[in-house]
This record gives C-alpha cells, sequence and structure tokens, in this order.
C-alpha cells in the first residue's frame, strides 16, 4: 500500500484526500517507482479545480523522483535500483509509490538529486522547450518572460543568461523582481506598480521583444500582445490568472502580423526519444551550474492542503516540494 494523494469531485484545495491505495507490480512497458520527492506546480491545480478535467475519481501529480523498484517486460532504459525522475502523464505523483509507464521516466544523474530532480524536470524542460522547440532564439535576442520568480521563471532566467539571450521578467513585489535579477534576468517590472507594455517599450527603446513567455493568461494577455515587435511570437503556455478569453484573429494583424501558440509539455515529450534528450539536455544545463534549482517550499504530504494553497495564493517562490 502507499500514501496517494486524491480526489473525487473538483474543487479547491480542500477536495484533496490522503488514501492508501495497493501499487501493483509493472506490466509491459512500465515501471514501479518508489518516490522520495514529489513536484507541486499550477498544472495540478488545474487538474483539480476541473480547468483541465480528468477522469474521476483523479490521483494528483505530473513529476517526481525516486529509485526504479521494479521493471516490465520491454523496458531497457531503466533498471532495478536505478535512480530515475520524471514529469509525465497520467498524474500520480502525490504518493509514496506508482506504477507508471516508462518512457518519459528518465534516468537522474548521479550529480543531481532527488529534491531537485522532482522540482525541476516539469519546469525545466517546459523551459527547454520554451527556448529551444517553440521558435527560434539566439544571443542577442530580448524575451519578456511573466512570472520570473516563479519556478519556471527562475529557471527561465538562469537559462537565458546562458545563451546571451536578454529577458526581461515581470513579477508582483519588488521583492520578487530582485530574486529574478539575481538568477540572471536583464530587466524585472513590478507589474503591481508599472505598466508592463510600456515599460517594455521603454527598456527596448520602443521596439518591442522578440518572444513572449506567458503563463499566466487572462491577466497579461494583452499587455503580451503589445510588447511584441511586427512578427514577434507569443507563448500562452499556462493560465495562472484564469484562461485568455476568445479573441478576434485580426487582432494579431493590425498589432504587428504577431504569431501566437499555446503549447503544452506533453505533446513536446509524446516521444521516447525526443523525452530522454530535453531532460538530458536539462541535466547537462544544472550539471554545468548554468542552472541551479531554487527549492523554496517543502511540505510533508500530509500537507498537500496547505501546500496548494500557498500556490495558488502566489505566496510561492522558485519551486514547491513535496515529501512521502
Amino acid at each position: 500500500m502507499a500514501k496517494t494523494v486524491v480526489i473525487h469531485e473538483y474543487g479547491g484545495a480542500d477536495v484533496m484526500q490522503i488514501e492508501d491505495r495497493p501499487v501493483g507490480d509493472p506490466g509491459p512497458g512500465e515501471i514501479r517507482i518508489a518516490h522520495k520527492a514529489c513536484g507541486l506546480n499550477f498544472i495540478d491545480c488545474y487538474q483539480r479545480s476541473g480547468l483541465y478535467p480528468l477522469d474521476l475519481p483523479l490521483t494528483l501529480g505530473m513529476e517526481a523522483a525516486g529509485v526504479i523498484e521494479a521493471v516490465g517486460e520491454g523496458v531497457t532504459h531503466l533498471k532495478v535500483g536505478d535512480r530515475a525522475a520524471y514529469a509525465a502523464m497520467p498524474p500520480g505523483a502525490y504518493s509514496e509509490a506508482r506504477v507508471m509507464p516508462a518512457a518519459q521516466v528518465c534516468p537522474l544523474p548521479d550529480g543531481v538529486s532527488f529534491e531537485d530532480g522532482a522540482a525541476m524536470m516539469l519546469k525545466g524542460m517546459t523551459a527547454q522547450y520554451l527556448f529551444h522547440r517553440t521558435t527560434p532564439l539566439k544571443a542577442g535576442d530580448t524575451v519578456l518572460f511573466h512570472a520570473a520568480a516563479g519556478g519556471v521563471g527562475l529557471i527561465a532566467c538562469q537559462w537565458a543568461r546562458s545563451e546571451g539571450i536578454t529577458l526581461i521578467g515581470t513579477a508582483g513585489t519588488d521583492e520578487k523582481c530582485q530574486l529574478a535579477l539575481d538568477h540572471g534576468a536583464t530587466h524585472c517590472i513590478n507589474y503591481r506598480t508599472q505598466d508592463f507594455a510600456a515599460r517594455v517599450r521603454e527598456l527596448t527603446d520602443g521596439a518591442g521583444v522578440d518572444v513572449v513567455m506567458d503563463a499566466v493568461g487572462a491577466d497579461t494577455f494583452e499587455g503580451s500582445l503589445d510588447s511584441l515587435k511586427p512578427l514577434g511570437m507569443m507563448i500562452s503556455f499556462g493560465n495562472a490568472s484564469g484562461p485568455v478569453p476568445p479573441f478576434s484573429l485580426s487582432i494579431l494583424g493590425q498589432k504587428g502580423s504577431l504569431k501566437v501558440t499555446r503549447p503544452t509539455l506533453f505533446t513536446h515529450i509524446a516521444e521516447h526519444d525526443t523525452c530522454q534528450e530535453m531532460a538530458r539536455h536539462l541535466f547537462s544545463k544544472v550539471l554545468a551550474g548554468d542552472v541551479k534549482i531554487r527549492i523554496d517550499q517543502r511540505f510533508e504530504l500530509d500537507n498537500v492542503v496547505e501546500a496548494h494553497k500557498a500556490l495558488e495564493a502566489r505566496k510561492t517562490t522558485g519551486c514547491t516540494i513535496l515529501l512521502p
């Protein structure tokens, strides 16, 4: 039996329950993993609330790190006793142990701790696809990154710095802005006290940025479009403030023949080889010291309700992990 976080209905953080559930043995193409740490992400809140509906009852959690306990037939890239980490469907990472498909579970280098592995897989591979798989970016380009002091944001600040990309961040307090600057942002705008789109124009001498990376959603979408250069790319990859409302495509033409995309990590990692390659790229950044994983909140698995409430209230910085 393994302690597991389950919901039987959609709703606020209080709908989460902890149950003891049987784990079982892996079938073909599966592994059983004993978790040492589990990551917390906004997608978990979206699934819990029903914004991203999945079948109920639902076990929550999309990323974790631990030790492989058993390997099913056909699995060749992992063996019993290996250290491993993942960000993958289906949910179920908020648990002491689970059986899951092996394809997106990645060998974890010895130089990366279980806590860092659990904290960085979803956020770090998100940064990888934002900078390398969504639109061409090169040294000297400028990006606007919202929520730059969050888990993905602090990784993105460091990633941009390591590749010579100018990153203009936004955050909701001066303290969070300083955190982003300390992690590699070139500039950071307090969106509560400044019009971020106007400030972006000032910082870029009126030109605007090449790319916007926006996981905030409704609150920032229009200002993000107004921050782009002609032919610029808007990457909307999350909905922390709620989903972007419907808009007319003609607005993109009026604002400079802009491009908009709505990617998800799980599309990018769907193929085994691609997922493993992205993970190796992320690990190489961490092992080289280009990216350091900042874990600012640790909660026992029993305190998962408190953890979700802190994340949704934007009281967190960096990464948050759950400890089984």
